[in-house]
């Protein structure tokens, strides 16, 4: 049978063919960029270059280990550059700094250093170390050669005769008062010019640096460079010291080594330059100026710490209760509903709370608080139920005076009073105002709208408009005794 006499092997046929046809171009189009088989399951986009490092390495010519002069080819370091290095960088112990560490520190502290020394090789340092020389390092190595005030414990008074406690009372100086410290340290120079021009960092340094940042020099030469430069500041001040006379008045005027170190060393403060161990600012004075009477404290000592933020300090002033007692007031949040206020700024949300309060023996009242926040929506509400309360009328401190009635809007609430033992068998937010007020028997019906808010405010005022049974005897003629037999069942005590 030929493949034409045939309806589907014919249909193959052709697809075949067109493949094979398509197969020629589509290795053509295809064949320099190729079409990953999967994704990678991650957000993060594939770098297409190579990774830069975020820090510089540092070479050995930097380190200082190979001669700035040397040639670029002449790399290996020899073992005896690497112990110059290492026995400049990281000396031993003098025996003058032994002498004083056995002074400041016992034995047992000493044994602990020299075992620390001799577990760590400089050499190691030297080849792994790294030492950092910017303006941002840290002021000292942890070899306990500095008292640390944040991280050390304060030391004896007789360790630290030289170093006087921060004054308390110190604080920066106005503007006459810098002025008298500044005359204070200019009357100890004779008038006169000064003795010269003070050299700056950049002399010290070879001609080939000079126009460069300090950033960018070499340790070495950074190194070399600081060292001759305190060095010459030094000289510079034991010139000026051997000129004192008497009274300690200097032949000269002061040079620009007195300047510098008056503007770097002297102190800002009010403290008769002493030096401090406390790395600390100081706080603020109990009275600061121009505040000071301003902020009145809300601590009263009859509180007995019961009200330190001052939240109840105004409705004590109001209701002439003292914190304990609002403290002992039944309070229960019965509504609380989320409402939103449309303005031009967009629609401003916002929390509506109804709360109750009470005394449980006769006192109850209602509060009303709105704000953005629930917290502080609760605590408003809280305060004005108890600022709110009023008594209401108990027959026999466990029911109301017979059959009440009260409408607010759609809401109609009915109070039917009931024999002792009782209970209330009422809805859970009636329940919780009957709590409050110290009523224990009582029924009530809802017979129209239940809407929450409403429900509350008329039970609140059924209890707060309760009938007088003798304002009714009165106005009838009639003695109370026959008023109590119409209003609760023939009851006659």
């Amino acid at each position: 049978m030929s493949v034409a006499a045939r309806p589907a092997a014919r249909r193959l046929a052709s697809s075949v063919g067109i493949l094979s046809s398509t197969s020629t171009t589509t290795q053509t189009t295809t064949a320099s960029s190729q079409i990953p088989l999967c994704r990678p399951f991650s957000s993060t986009p594939t770098a297409s270059g190579r990774r830069k490092p975020r820090f510089r390495n540092i070479t050995a010519r930097d380190l200082g280990l190979i001669s700035q002069t040397s040639r670029k080819a002449d790399t290996a370091v020899s073992e005896e550059q690497i112990d110059d290095f290492t026995t400049k960088k990281f000396p031993k112990y003098t025996d003058a700094e032994k002498a004083e560490l056995m002074r400041m520190y016992t034995p047992e502290q000493i044994a602990a250093l020299e075992a620390g020394e001799a577990s760590i090789n400089p050499k190691d340092l030297t080849i792994q170390g790294r030492l950092r020389t910017d303006i941002y390092r840290l002021p000292y190595i942890d070899d306990f050669a500095e008292h640390q005030p944040i991280i050390d414990k304060r030391p004896p008074a007789s360790r630290s005769r030289r170093i006087s406690p921060p004054d308390p009372n110190a604080r920066f100086m106005n503007t006459d008062q810098f002025v008298s410290d500044l005359i204070e340290w200019a009357d100890k120079f004779r008038v006169g010019e000064p003795t010269g021009t003070l050299k700056r960092l950049e002399d010290f340094v070879p001609e080939e640096w000079r126009k460069v940042k300090e950033a960018q020099w070499p340790g070495e030469v950074r190194d070399e460079a600081h060292s001759k430069f305190k060095k010459y500041l030094q000289e510079e001040i034991n010139k000026a010291a051997k000129h004192q006379e008497n009274g300690g008045v200097v032949t000269g005027g002061p040079t620009d080594a007195d300047v510098l170190s008056y503007i770097l060393e002297r102190s800002v403060m009010t403290d008769n330059n002493i030096q401090t161990q406390s790395s600390l600012a100081l706080a603020l004075p109990d009275k600061v100026p121009g505040v000071a009477g301003l902020y009145k404290a809300a601590v009263d000592p009859a509180d007995e710490g019961l009200d330190e933020t001052g939240v109840y300090q105004d409705l004590k002033r109001r209701s002439g209760m003292s914190v304990q007692e609002i403290l002992k007031l039944k309070t229960k949040t019965l509504v609380m509903n989320h409402v939103s206020n449309q303005t031009r700024m967009g629609k401003i949300g916002s929390m509506v709370v109804y709360t109750v309060a009470g005394n449980g023996d006769g006192w109850v009242g209602l509060g009303y608080a709105k704000s953005q926040e629930p917290s502080v929506a609760n605590q408003k509400a809280r305060l004005d139920a108890i600022s709110k309360m009023r008594p209401i009328r108990r027959y026999e401190d466990r029911t109301v005076y017979g059959n009440v009635e009260a409408k607010v809007s759609g809401t109609v609430v009915k109070l039917f009073a009931r024999p002792p033992g009782f209970g209330l068998r009422v809805q859970h937010r009636i329940f919780e105002i009957c709590r409050a007020a110290g009523i224990y028997d009582l029924s009530a019906r809802v017979p129209r709208s239940r809407n929450p808010m409403n429900t509350v405010k008329a039970t609140i005022e059924a209890l707060h408009n309760q009938k007088d049974p003798e304002e009714i005897a009165m106005g009838r003629g009639r003695k109370l005794v026959d008023a109590r037999k119409v209003y609760y069942g023939g009851a006659t005590q």
